[in-house]
This record gives C-alpha cells, sequence and structure tokens, in this order.
C-alpha cells in the first residue's frame, strides 16, 4: 500500500530539522550511549572534522552536514560495539601489532616514522590518539575475520564469471600505470566554490602530498574521486585513459606528481605509482585476487547483517541534535523510497538536546 503521509511527514520533518540547526551552537555533551558506555559530541566532532571542512569548502547545506555528523556518529557507536566484541572474545590488539602497522603504513607511503609523525601532528592528532585509531581498526578486522570471515566460502564458479566479466575483453598488448588522483570540482550557487577556488584547494592539496602527508590523508580532505580508496584508481591500461591525462602522465617518472590541470567544472592533479607493459591475464594469474574480491564483497554483506544483529541486542539512545538528524533521515528515506529512489536509514531512538557546530 502506497504511503500518501510519507512526502508531508518528511516535509514537516524537514522544516523542522532545519530550522533546529540554522543556528548551532557547540555545547559538548552526550550525543549517545551504547549499553552503559556514551560517546561524547566533540568525539563525533573530530572524527568528521576533515569531511565537513572539505563538504562546506563546496558549499554543502546544513543537512548534508548534519548527515555527515549522524554518520560519524555510527562510525563512533560502531567502534564501540566492536571493541566491546573485542574485548569478550579476547580479539584486542597488542602494542607489537600496534606498532607493526604503523611501521608498515610509514613504508607503503614511503615516508619515514619521523614525517609520518609529523603529517600526524600536522593534523592536529595527539600521536597516542593515532595510535588508538590504528587499535580500533587492528581489533574491528580481527572480530570481522573471525566471527564473520570464518562462514564466507567462495566458489570456482563465482571466479570464472567474475573473471569473464572483468578480463574478456583485455587488449593483447601495450602500457599500463598506476595512479592516484585528487580532483577539487567547483560547484555553482550560492555559497558554491569557483573554479578558482577549486584550483587553489587543489594547489594546496598538491603541497601536502608534496610535504610526505600520506596520499590517501589528502584525498579524504579535499578530492572527490575513489576516496574510499585513499584517491587510488589502481591500475589502468592506457587505452582507457582520457586523452588530457595521458598529457600529465607521459612525462613523469614512478612517484611523482603531475602539473594541476584546470578542467571545465574541476581542478586535478595525478600521481604515477608506477608503470609496466601490459601482459594480458590468465584466469590462473587472476585467480586469487579475484577469490579475494569476491570474499570481500561477501565479508562485507555478512558483516553489515552480523552488525544489524548487534546492535539489536544492544541498548543505544541517541540524544539531542544527532537523535533529532535520525529522525529525520529516517523519513527521508521513506519519502525516497516512496519517489523511486534509494534510501537508508542507520538511526534509531531519540532524545531531546543541543545542536553542535
Amino acid at each position: 500500500m502506497r504511503n500518501t503521509l510519507a512526502a508531508p511527514l518528511a516535509l514537516t520533518l524537514l522544516t523542522a530539522f532545519g530550522a533546529a540547526v540554522a543556528d548551532e551552537k557547540l555545547v559538548d555533551g552526550i550525543a549517545a550511549q551504547v549499553g552503559t558506555e556514551i560517546v561524547l559530541i566533540s568525539e563525533v566532532m573530530e572524527l568528521v572534522a576533515d569531511q565537513e571542512q572539505a563538504m562546506r569548502s563546496r558549499g554543502a547545506t546544513q543537512m548534508d552536514i548534519a548527515r555527515v555528523r549522524s554518520d560519524g556518529l555510527e562510525a563512533a557507536i560502531e567502534q564501540r560495539l566492536i571493541a566491546r566484541v573485542a574485548r569478550d572474545a579476547e580479539l584486542e590488539a597488542t602494542d607489537a601489532e600496534v606498532d607493526a602497522t604503523i611501521e608498515a603504513i610509514a613504508r607503503e607511503n614511503k615516508i619515514s616514522m619521523t614525517q609520518l609523525e609529523r603529517s600526524v601532528s600536522t593534523q592536529n592528532m595527539d600521536w597516542q590518539e593515532y595510535r588508538k585509531e590504528i587499535r580500533s581498526e587492528l581489533e574491528r578486522r580481527k572480530v570481522v575475520n573471525a566471527v564473520v570471515g570464518s562462514q564466507i566460502t567462495v566458489d570456482t564458479e563465482e571466479i570464472e564469471a567474475l573473471y569473464q566479466d572483468r578480463h574478456s575483453d583485455q587488449p593483447d598488448a601495450g602500457t599500463e600505470v598506476h595512479l592516484r588522483q585528487i580532483l577539487v570540482p567547483a560547484s555553482e550557487g550560492e555559497g558554491g566554490v569557483s573554479l578558482s577556488e577549486a584550483c587553489r584547494l587543489t594547489q594546496r592539496a598538491r603541497e601536502q602530498v608534496e610535504s610526505g602527508t600520506p596520499f590517501g590523508e589528502v584525498s579524504s580532505r579535499y578530492s572527490v574521486v575513489a576516496v574510499q580508496d585513499g584517491g587510488d584508481l589502481g591500475w589502468l591500461h592506457l587505452d582507457s585513459v582520457a586523452s588530457w591525462m595521458l598529457e600529465l602522465i607521459e612525462p613523469l617518472q614512478p612517484g611523482q606528481l603531475s602539473q594541476i590541470e584546470e578542467l571545465p567544472i574541476a581542478c586535478t592533479f595525478v600521481q604515477l605509482v608506477d608503470r609496466k607493459e601490459w601482459s594480458p591475464v590468465s584466469l590462473e594469474e587472476a585467480r586469487s585476487q579475484l577469490q579475494q574480491e569476491i570474499f570481500q564483497r561477501k565479508l562485507m554483506e555478512e558483516y553489515r547483517t552480523w552488525m544489524e544483529q548487534i546492535r539489536d541486542q544492544t541498548f543505544i539512545e541517541r540524544r539531542g541534535y544527532f537523535a533529532d538528524a535520525a529522525r529525520f533521515n529516517k523519513n527521508k528515506a521513506a519519502s525516497d523510497f516512496e519517489a523511486g529512489l534509494t534510501g537508508h536509514s542507520v538511526f534509531g531512538n531519540s532524545a531531546g538536546g543541543e545542536a553542535p557546530q
């Protein structure tokens, strides 16, 4: 049955929530209670600070910012739940594991430990806080692999099907390049970013990469391309690369950054990670990577299901501003569904309070 009340209700909530966030002030306090633990508003704001700054520079609305903050709260809630499971299952990360992971991050980004520490400090993050984040991620991986990963299998037929989909029309020869990219778009309208401002931000991003800041960190702060992969585009055959990008990368040696390219609606630069001759990929050569890709996809699907079960079994109360955002997003998802769009809600309980800025 069609819910004819969904759109009017969403409009009412949009108006009410819009008024609530119009004159936000930072008042630290409890954003949510998770079992016997709490998540502070300041913790959420720190989690989303870089993303929020980038969105504001691109002219994001208060509603867009509210959704980002809500996602930040959900990430903090998930961290609490994972930490609890890790403690109960004795899967906590050791200091040695944290040390090894940080050293690996430095090697992967081809920087020294001193440069990494300097990069962390430029992000207004204490070194111990950085170690805490690494520990949290290690424990998440341990829990996911132990609780969820052990239940997953990948069939030969699945690997062969993905190979056909991925490699059936691959070229016979040529050159391929491994690229990273940062792209900052311009946006129209009041509060938008002009093309010249987008290019200025791109220049700032390029300078930060040159100074040793990990590419992925800079990507998350400024870019809109492959952000989940730290701006990494992976390996691309030159035949599939746009002509303007070919001109950028043609003079580069591995590790070098291109000059900034001004496009009609954005500014960008790329990093050439490596270059090699292309050779067709056989099924046996691709099997391990494809198997891992399928495994990771299934892992995330099962993880989401498992995490929802953990959430359902835990008392979670979102408060104040975040409770208002939860109600708005939940009903917006319903109205989007009515319109045939993809909507989702990651919020639940509610309470009263003040809004952060």
